[in-house]
Formats: structure tokens, C-alpha cells, sequence
């Protein structure tokens, strides 16, 4: 699950269109969500971008979530290192931005992959794929989405979705208020870059101003949440039940729980 080519960068009118490109399924190690970060702030950097994509370059894959080979070749502290970067990074580039960022789901988006999605502004699916969060049936459990999830859709539906474990498709996401637009696949980034026009329509200054401002009154004490979340997240990946749901994915079998 390894590939030296993990990123693409690309400049299409007023949108910086960053793709994902690492076979089979987009696992999100450390070179990759480094690029990932990189890229962010190349894009915000370019006067010229008006609008940050970001997606995939895998036909029918967006993001099977974190390299988990990774995580289980780690030691706790390599664990606290990665998520440490991946969330709190992650999320403190996406606060700073002054560029509205849109991801565009071409395929299955689980766990990590849906991570980066909702931390975006906006969502543009395709109509033919689902989504979810399959941490709990793997011995872990889906940290930032405790935060996130009750503040976008209801307490229960989110705890179905993340207790649960069953993907939905695009469409129930988006009546849930997950997606903004649900498009057939072939329609994707045409809708994407039709946002991309309207936001490049508007003041920049106006734009960065508001979107700074969109971001403080929507934060309160979410980054802080978040950090909470990922002490137990580190916590669960020390158990019994953490390592034997992670080798049991690895090992392509069934896991065996404790009865504690």
C-alpha cells in the first residue's frame, strides 16, 4: 500500500485542484498528508486562486482512510505523532485559509477520507457512492466526527452512523445535510468549478474577511474538542480490542473481541 506518487497539483481557471494519487485507495500516511498540507498552502498562497478542489485522481476511489500498516508498525507515540498531524494540522490550516475549499467525492470515502472531507467548506458527491465510518467494526473509533457530527446532523443519527458502522449512500448524506450536491459522476467537477465561478465572481477581500470571520464564530471551543477526542483515540489503539481490530483488518479476518 505504498506509492512515492501521492499528489497532484494543478491550476484550472480560479481553482487550485489538488488530487489525491495514491493506489490502491488513497491511504493517508505521513508524506501524504504532508503534501496535502503543502499543497493547502500553495493554494492559499496563489493570488490567482481563488478557490482550493480537492479530490482524487484514482478512478471510482476517493479515500479509504488512514495507511493502517502504518499504524500498526508504530509505537503509541508514532500513533499520537501522525493524528496529532492529521487532525489538529489539518484543521488549523483549514482555519487560517482565506480561500474557500471544496472537496469532490469521486468514490468510496471512509474514516480518514471522510475526515479531510468534512473539515472542507463544501461537498460535491457523486451520486453512485456511499460513505461512512467503519472505525468501530476495526478496533478503533472515528474521534474528530464525536465533535463534529451533532453540531451538522442530530445526536442520533450521528451515533447510528458512527456506532453502527454502515455506510450510507450520497444521497442519504446529503439529506442529512452531509453533502451539499449530489451529481452523477460524470458531473463532478463540472459542478465543482460552476461554484468555483461564482465564488471567483465576488470581492477577494470581501471573501477572506468573511470567510475568517465564517470560521471564528463557527470554531467556539471545536479545536479544543477535538484535542479531547484524540487522547482517547490514542487511548483505544493501546487496548486489547484496538490492536486485535487492526490486526484483524490486516489479516483479512473476523476480529475476536475481549468479553471485559
Amino acid at each position: 500500500m505504498s506509492s512515492e506518487h501521492r499528489l497532484d497539483y494543478e491550476i484550472n481557471g480560479a481553482a487550485a485542484i489538488i488530487s489525491m494519487n495514491r493506489a490502491p485507495v488513497n491511504a493517508i500516511d505521513h508524506p501524504m498528508i504532508d503534501a496535502i498540507h503543502a499543497a493547502l498552502r500553495r493554494a492559499d498562497a496563489d493570488p490567482a486562486v481563488r478557490t482550493i478542489i480537492i479530490t482524487s485522481a484514482l478512478p471510482g476511489m476517493f479515500c479509504g482512510g488512514m495507511d493502517l500498516r502504518m499504524v500498526a508498525a508504530g509505537d503509541a507515540e508514532d500513533l499520537r505523532h501522525f493524528v496529532y498531524k492529521f487532525y489538529i494540522e489539518t484543521m488549523n490550516i483549514q482555519y487560517t485559509l482565506t480561500k474557500p475549499t471544496i472537496v469532490v467525492i469521486n468514490g468510496p470515502a471512509r474514516g480518514a477520507g471522510m475526515t479531510l472531507a468534512i473539515t472542507s467548506d463544501m461537498i460535491v458527491a457523486a451520486d453512485d457512492i456511499d460513505l461512512g465510518y467503519p472505525e468501530i467494526d476495526i478496533g478503533v473509533i472515528p474521534a474528530i466526527h464525536y465533535v463534529h457530527l451533532p453540531r451538522q446532523i442530530s445526536r442520533h443519527q450521528t451515533f447510528e452512523l458512527l456506532f453502527g458502522g454502515k455506510p450510507i449512500s450520497s444521497t442519504q448524506g446529503a439529506e442529512l445535510g452531509l453533502i451539499n450536491h449530489v451529481v452523477p459522476r460524470a458531473e463532478i467537477m463540472t459542478k465543482a468549478m460552476a461554484l468555483v465561478d461564482v465564488f471567483a465572481e465576488k470581492s477577494p477581500t470581501l471573501m477572506r474577511l468573511g470567510r475568517q470571520s465564517f470560521m471564528r464564530a463557527n470554531d467556539l471551543d471545536y479545536r479544543r474538542n477535538i484535542e479531547n477526542q484524540i487522547e482517547t483515540l490514542c487511548n483505544v489503539f493501546n487496548t486489547a480490542d484496538g490492536r486485535e481490530g487492526l490486526q484483524a483488518f490486516l489479516e483479512k479476518r473476523l476480529p475476536v473481541w475481549s468479553t471485559d
